[in-house]
């Protein structure tokens, strides 16, 4: 009996959304997967909302927001709804230290990423501000982007950008006024933003609201020299048909 069996036998692997035995490490009970809902089928290509229909491979697809306003990223893919508990995974992983749920994300998110991005690409997560940094002690959008790096083989540098300044939180905010407030708070790292130049950027965060968030890093990312553009998030709002 090797060791990762005897720890299995002593230590039974359980689901990451309620803790019940399950087969696999960091696995869903069946449970939790029926109220965990995956995106799947015909997606905006730069969001990553689902859309009615089916894909029929004849050109870019892009849902009715990404149409009007279309973000300063050039890709985009979202895994999960933000609602069940793919919203408590979030809600888990943000602020009630399951540090653990990175490790299933991150691979559903590189799952979706495989065979999109190309080998020269840079992982950056979304930064926090040094003092929203110190009451959490970590950014859930670098345990994301470390593993993400690591699945894809790619390269990952946790703080090409930075955070200028820190906002209040902005759950019950407008549209318009996320916008508002997000507009220039993230730049570049004053020396190791640099890295970004010519590089393709992949932006990553644990959820998409507004975008707001991404589109203030995108664009310091774009001010940085980036070349090619995309952002990955675990989860996305979305909206009631």
């Amino acid at each position: 009996m090797n060791l990762q069996t005897a720890i299995r036998a002593i230590y039974p692997a359980t689901c990451v959304g309620c803790a019940e035995p399950v087969a696999d490490e960091n696995g869903l009970c069946g449970a939790c997967w029926s109220e965990t809902h995956f995106i799947h089928g015909l997606v905006c290509d730069l969001c990553g909302a689902p859309l009615m229909g089916t894909e029929d491979g004849l050109g870019a697809n892009q849902c009715d927001d990404c149409l009007a306003a279309p973000p300063p990223w050039d890709r985009g893919c979202a895994v999960l709804e933000y609602a069940g508990k793919g919203r408590a995974m979030v809600l888990g992983l943000k602020h009630n230290d399951r540090s653990d749920l990175a490790v299933p994300a991150a691979g559903w998110i590189a799952e979706r990423l495989r065979g999109k991005v190309g080998a020269d690409t840079l992982v950056v997560p979304i930064p926090l501000h040094w003092s929203r940094l110190v009451t959490r002690r970590y950014n859930q959008a670098a345990l994301l982007g470390r593993l993400i790096a690591r699945h894809l083989e790619v390269d990952y540098l946790p703080d090409a950008l930075q955070r200028t300044h820190r906002h209040p939180k902005m759950e019950n905010e407008t549209r318009r006024a996320r916008f508002q407030a997000l507009s220039g708070a993230i730049r570049p790292h004053p020396r190791r933003g640099a890295r970004m130049a010519g590089r393709a950027v992949l932006i990553v965060d644990d959820v998409m609201t507004s975008g707001a968030t991404l589109t203030a890093a995108a664009r310091a990312a774009r001010r940085a020299g980036a070349g090619t553009i995309s952002v990955a998030v675990l989860a996305r709002v979305v909206k009631e048909p």
